[in-house]
C-alpha cells in the first residue's frame, strides 16, 4: 500500500478528493491523508507542530473523518510513504513569506518521519475574474500570479532538494486547450474564482498527483469522478479525457 499524507489547507484536499479512487481504478492499493485547515499557511502550520495544536480535520481517501488531529499524531497514525506540504495560496509566489517556516517544516518531518519523501505541492493561480482579497497581491493578473508561485515553488524545492507536484502548470496548461478556455467564454476550471471545479478541477489535481507519486499513465484510467456537493452534475467522459490527455502528455 502507498501511503500519503498532505499537511496543507483547503487546496490539498482539492486535490486528494479523487486520488485514492485514480489508484483503485488502476489497481493500486492508496491511503490518503489530509490535513485540513482552511487558509492554513506554513507560518500557521509550523505554529501549530510547535504547540502540537489538534486543529486539523483529518480527511481521508477524500472523506471527512469528523476528528480534528496534530500534525504530530498524523504522522503516529502510519508509517506514510510521502509527506506533502505547501504555501496558503494567495502567498504562494511570495518568497518571504515561506521562510524561516518551511525549512523548520522539513526538519521536523524528516526527523519525526524518516522513512517518507516529501514533496511541495504547487499550488494554482486564481481566475482571471476572482474576487479572493489576496488576488491583490498580483495587481489581479492571473499570468503574474502563475509566474510567480511558478517561479517561488521551484525555486523553493530546489533550494530543499525536494520533488515539486506541479499543479498550478497542469492547471494553466489546461485554460489554454478547449473546453476550459474561460476567457474566451469557455468552462472554468474554477468554481468560485480559486477553489477547483467540483469534479474536472479535482480530477485534475489528482491525476497530477497521481502520475508524479506512482508514475502510472491516467489516460486509460477507468475512474469516472462524482460529488455529493452536487449530485446533478454529470461528468462529460470527453472533456475527462482531454484531462487525462494532458496530464500525461505534460507529466
Amino acid at each position: 500500500m502507498i501511503k500519503i499524507l498532505a499537511i496543507g489547507n483547503s487546496f490539498s484536499e482539492d486535490a486528494t478528493h479523487y486520488l485514492h479512487q485514480i489508484a483503485a481504478a488502476d489497481q493500486v492499493d492508496m491511503k490518503v491523508g489530509n490535513l485540513y485547515i482552511g487558509g492554513c499557511s506554513l507560518e500557521r502550520h509550523w505554529n501549530n507542530i510547535q504547540t502540537n495544536a489538534a486543529e486539523y480535520l483529518y480527511e481521508e481517501n477524500g472523506a471527512s473523518t469528523e476528528r480534528y488531529v496534530s500534525v504530530r499524531e498524523a504522522l503516529d497514525m502510519d508509517q506514510w510513504d510521502y509527506l506533502v506540504t505547501q504555501q496558503v495560496s494567495q502567498d504562494s509566489g511570495l518568497p518571504d513569506t515561506y521562510h524561516p517556516y518551511i525549512e523548520h517544516i522539513m526538519d521536523y518531518l524528516k526527523t519525526t518521519a524518516p522513512q517518507a519523501e516529501i514533496l511541495l505541492h504547487e499550488t494554482w493561480a486564481y481566475e482571471t475574474d476572482s474576487l479572493h482579497s489576496g488576488f491583490c497581491n498580483y495587481d489581479q493578473d492571473q499570468q503574474r500570479m502563475y509566474e510567480k508561485l511558478s517561479e517561488t515553488y521551484r525555486a523553493e524545492a530546489k533550494q530543499l532538494g525536494v520533488r515539486l507536484i506541479p499543479c498550478g502548470d497542469l492547471v494553466q496548461e489546461l485554460r489554454k486547450r478547449a473546453p476550459f478556455q474561460y476567457g474566451q467564454g469557455g468552462m472554468s476550471l474554477c468554481r468560485d474564482g480559486f477553489h477547483m471545479n467540483i469534479i474536472y478541477g479535482r480530477y485534475l489535481l489528482s491525476a497530477v498527483w497521481y502520475k508524479i507519486l506512482t508514475g502510472n499513465s491516467v489516460k486509460n484510467n477507468t475512474y469516472i469522478p462524482s460529488t455529493s456537493l452536487n449530485p446533478k452534475a454529470a461528468c462529460n467522459e470527453q472533456i475527462l479525457q482531454v484531462i487525462k490527455d494532458t496530464v500525461d502528455q505534460l507529466l
